[in-house]
């Protein structure tokens, strides 16, 4: 049975909040945050998760963080810190393999109205010609997802894939798939020899100084990990949760990446910077808008980027008071990231989720802190500056 811990004892187990501004935050504005701790205090003494960290910040850098609870359930579980690990699940699908996808299109190795057989050549001749690379980017490729054969999973999964009959009209219907992403992770192999996790580190993880950012964790990085549940009820520590990533030994373009906040909140900057970061070129601006520019499927009632999420049944993160441009994406294991060109702002929640069941509190929860985090943090000070410039349009 599930130990529940008085919110006294949750409201110790807080860590210290930290403020992008070197001058000290208004009286108020601490007092705001208090909003914040209250939500995910609640979280934990209702079931959802056993502990967690939150992060808002901008393009500069970091407005709040903040570490609450425990990596999994029970007393004696390590408390989290801000420097916890977590598996994030499908955010993989954002923070490595679309910005791949993107980082080759760029480089003009790839294009995303390439047919899906130039780079999977036993798709030909299955009836998938008008199927392009931006449909699998956008889940209107017309997939479902199926279970893999335990001997050569990958290759099962595209000749799975090349067999299956489409449900749809291609680009019209959308249907969250991870197929998708996996056939693009694939993909980047295909175009360059190296495997995802190889390209993703020297093209982001490394260039971003997202130190933590790995597939298959090390010793070193799994004892910091975070604690998932597998679907036979196991608990899982520095081993990739979902059942097909660990199928494909951990590197699959839909999941696999484990990470921490902070090294999240340095992606979701050079995101907001138009691709650069501190300096850094990452993506050129021309690519970042591709990629989280809306692309409508059926018939204009769910609303994609390339890989990202901007208006679709899963957009509960958005919360109220986050823009119509604003983008995002969640991971299974109890992940989420969202992120306001206009505002200025994003925000990460990584937890160590124990309820899967209630989906509908776990959106709440979700949207809520989305919701107080632009409430708290309405302008933020980089928003300011151009504001004042005058060059914002009203």
């Amino acid at each position: 049975m599930l130990k529940l811990f008085p919110a006294a004892i949750i409201v110790m187990l807080l860590f210290t909040v930290t403020f992008a501004s070197a001058e000290d935050p208004a009286p108020q504005q601490v007092e705001a945050t208090k909003r914040i701790d209250l939500l995910l205090e609640n979280a934990i003494s209702r079931g959802l998760v056993a502990g967690g960290v939150v992060l808002v910040g901008n393009r500069k850098g970091v407005l709040f963080e903040r570490a609450y609870g425990r990596t999994c359930a029970g007393p004696n579980a390590p408390l989290t810190n801000i420097d916890t690990i977590f598996d994030i699940a499908s955010l993989t699908k954002v923070v490595a393999t679309a910005p791949a996808i993107l980082k080759l299109a760029e480089e003009g190795k790839l294009s995303l109205v390439d047919p899906v057989s130039r780079w999977f050549p036993e798709f030909s001749g299955k009836g998938k010609e008008e199927l392009l690379v931006m449909n699998l980017l956008t889940h209107t490729s017309g997939f479902d997802d199926f279970p893999l054969s335990p001997r050569n999973p990958l290759q099962s999964a595209v000749e799975k894939a090349a067999h299956q009959k489409l449900h749809g009209e291609i680009g019209s219907r959308f249907r969250y798939a991870d197929i998708n992403f996996i056939l693009l992770g694939e993909m980047v192999r295909r175009i360059t020899g190296v495997p995802l996790d190889i390209y993703a580190a020297s093209h982001f993880f490394t260039p971003l100084g997202m130190n933590d950012t790995t597939f298959n964790p090390d010793t070193g990085k799994a004892m910091r990990c975070s604690t998932t549940i597998g679907p036979d009820n196991s608990l899982l520590t520095g081993h990739v949760q979902d059942p097909m990533a660990r199928q494909l030994g951990g590197v699959a373009g839909h999941s696999g990446v484990f990470t921490t906040a902070r090294d999240l909140a340095r992606f979701c900057s050079m995101i907001l910077g138009e691709g650069e970061l501190e300096g850094t070129r990452i993506l050129s601006g021309r690519a970042v808008r591709q990629m989280t520019a809306p692309y409508f499927s059926r018939g204009g009632n769910v609303i994609r980027g390339l890989g990202w999420d901007i208006a679709s049944p899963f957009s509960a993160p958005k919360g109220n008071g986050l823009s119509e441009v604003s983008f995002g994406h969640t991971g299974y294991s109890g992940s989420s990231i969202w992120i306001d060109p206009t505002a200025d702002i994003f925000v990460v929640l990584l937890t160590s989720r124990l309820n899967y069941k209630n989906i509908r509190e776990f959106s709440q929860l979700r949207g809520e802190l989305s919701s107080l985090s632009v409430e708290i943090f309405p302008l933020s000070a980089g928003r300011r500056e151009i504001e004042n410039s005058g060059d914002v349009e009203r």
